[in-house]
């Protein structure tokens, strides 16, 4: 019997051929950045340099990458990645804290403010809506990386930032959702409370599981290493399921990746910490987080930075006025429970508070998509919340004074 088997090369025939040029221009500059942030002595945050590489490669620019459906995806898990360390590094006590009461106070007035203000000066609920949600928004994911390489975290700027933060993170993602989402409130609020419970119940199935069968956790502990690295895998598995669950429900991916850190948080021994942090630095950092940055920033419309460089300018004197000074007056008028101690420390709360950007990117997104803003405002806006993670952790980094560190992760 005879069989003709006709082998094809996988070049020139492939499908992802452009992906592929993308993702080595991609990873081309995501090394580059930190090479560049070192001979500026660190003062430009690599993340930083990221975005702005990312706008030169873009579209808008040289043309070099473009975000098809395979990069996308790996723009997707960079952000999983990124909330999911932002999560595992919160310190969930400091959450039930005076602190963390009075940083969501803090916010909720601010977006009430705004949203009065833009709804007088445009006359459009909607409109009005995704502004005080894109000016008050903290970039939690993005500045995370930064407190670390500054060695911030742990201590009591680092530690007051990552509170602002997440509130700064979540509080405008579940707004986002109840606000502007197609679904009446009563149903949002319904399928939040169904992600919860699924959430839940993914945090009891490892424990679940060894308690009714203990032969898995002997197997499950002996294959954690070598190339099993079943511990990796469950971390990634979680991960997975809780994103794939907010996008199902049509939820920001955000919340299923930042509850995956919390539960990661939760149901990791203290001891353990360090290690898997440090396991989890060296998987994500070395390609999904540094791909999102730059694929973020090669969504900026450099067009729009020549044509209208005022607004541009404008959106990040804004956000620091409607987000950053709030922050910076309460922590000076009112005992909120933090530990920053000098003025110095405060405005660099106030900064690292006033820096966003994935959030401004999701709602003006969802806002273009439903018709309440054009593409032009929306390029100005994330324009601007690009430029608030080029400026604003720069300046903070020139403000700092030496500090023990108060715990150690």
């Amino acid at each position: 019997m005879h069989f003709d088997v006709t082998y094809v090369l996988a070049a020139g025939e492939s499908n992802y051929t452009d992906s592929l040029v993308s993702f080595a221009w991609i990873m081309a500059v995501a090394l580059l950045a930190p090479l560049v942030s070192h001979l500026t002595g660190k003062k430009m945050p690599a993340v930083a340099l990221l975005i702005f590489f990312g706008m030169i490669i873009g579209p808008s620019m040289l043309g070099l990458a473009h975000e098809d459906p395979g990069i996308g995806m790996l723009k997707e898990l960079g952000v999983g990645a990124l909330f999911l360390l932002a999560g595992f590094e919160i310190d969930i006590a400091a959450l039930k804290s005076k602190e963390a009461v009075t940083g969501f106070s803090t916010w909720a007035i601010c977006m009430v403010a705004c949203g009065v203000g833009a709804y007088f000066l445009m006359d459009d609920i909607p409109g009005a809506i995704v502004m005080a949600i894109a000016l008050t928004s903290t970039a939690l994911g993005t500045i995370t990386p930064m407190l670390k390489q500054d060695k911030l975290l742990g201590t009591r700027v680092g530690d007051s930032v990552l509170i602002h933060g997440a509130i700064g993170e979540v509080a405008p993602i579940t707004a986002m959702a109840l606000l502007l989402g197609s679904r009446s409130t009563l149903a949002t609020m319904l399928i939040l409370l169904a992600f919860i419970g699924i959430a839940v119940a993914v945090a009891i199935m490892p424990f679940a599981i060894t308690t009714l069968m203990p032969w898995f956790k002997d197997a499950f502990i002996s294959s954690a290493g070598s190339t099993n690295q079943t511990i990796m895998r469950l971390i990634i598995l979680i991960l997975a399921i809780l994103m794939a669950v907010t996008a199902v429900f049509e939820l920001d991916i955000v919340l299923g990746a930042f509850a995956a850190g919390i539960i990661l948080n939760r149901i990791i021994p203290d001891e353990y910490h360090k290690g898997l942090e440090n396991r989890l630095d060296v998987v994500f950092y070395s390609m999904l987080i540094p791909v999102f940055f730059v694929i973020s920033g090669m969504a900026i419309d450099w067009n729009v930075i020549v044509s209208e460089p005022i607004k541009v300018l404008g959106i990040p004197l804004l956000i620091l006025v409607t987000r950053g000074l709030p922050v910076f007056l309460r922590e000076n008028i009112h005992h909120t429970g933090s530990d920053v101690e000098t003025t110095r420390e405060r405005i660099q709360v106030a900064l690292y508070a006033a820096t966003g950007l994935p959030i401004i990117v999701a709602v003006m997104s969802l806002a273009v998509a439903s018709g309440i803003v054009d593409n032009e405002i929306a390029s100005i806006f994330i324009a601007g919340g690009a430029l608030t993670v080029a400026i604003f952790p720069f300046i903070a980094s020139l403000l700092r004074e030496e500090e023990p560190a108060k715990s150690e992760k």
